[in-house]
């Protein structure tokens, strides 16, 4: 019998990987996603949780953007929050989620790259900016108003810095 003390227990993984465009294995999405997700969670105070990450392209998120945003064009990041969430005042935070499966997130390869490159990121930084952004829809956050940017923006700067991560606002809106 090993000596318990060797036995290292792995961490469960608290997304599942959807791979739809190989570039992603490359950009190591897998990683990236288990790494904003544990940050976003440790954020939130969330017990166990999983989501699902679908790393695509174009082609595919215009599908999902025209099917479920009646937008027919691509777009950086989609989420879909596996529960409702009551109403509150514009900039107030929302509690935490009492599910375990928090939802679905689809990320373009090709959309996450241009904008990357157009505001002079590193891929990886921008990328999961957009995770963690997509992450807090599935909580409950959003931006329809400037009170609930605000607070969600400055969510997404705190869970970022503690990722060491710079600040995605600076210089550039998204």
């Amino acid at each position: 019998m090993p000596d318990s003390v060797d036995m290292d227990p792995q961490p469960l993984e608290i997304v599942d990987i959807v791979l739809e465009d190989d570039r992603w294995e490359d950009a190591c999405l897998p990683a990236m996603a288990e790494r904003a997700a544990r940050a976003v969670g440790e954020w939130l105070d969330l017990g166990a949780f999983q989501i699902v990450v679908l790393g695509c392209d174009d082609d595919r998120i215009a599908g999902l953007n025209a099917q479920f945003r009646d937008k027919p064009r691509p777009t950086n990041v989609l989420s879909w929050p596996a529960t409702e969430f009551e109403p509150r005042p514009p900039g107030a935070q929302p509690p935490p989620p009492e599910v375990e499966e928090l939802g679905d997130i689809a990320i373009s390869y090709d959309t996450c790259l241009r904008e990357a490159q157009a505001q002079d990121k590193p891929f990886a930084d921008h990328a999961t900016h957009l995770l963690v952004h997509a992450m807090l829809h599935l909580a409950g956050y959003d931006h329809i108003d400037d009170e609930d940017a605000e607070t969600m923006e400055d969510a997404e700067r705190s869970i970022l810095g503690k990722l060491g991560l710079p600040d995605p606002y600076l210089e550039h809106e998204t």
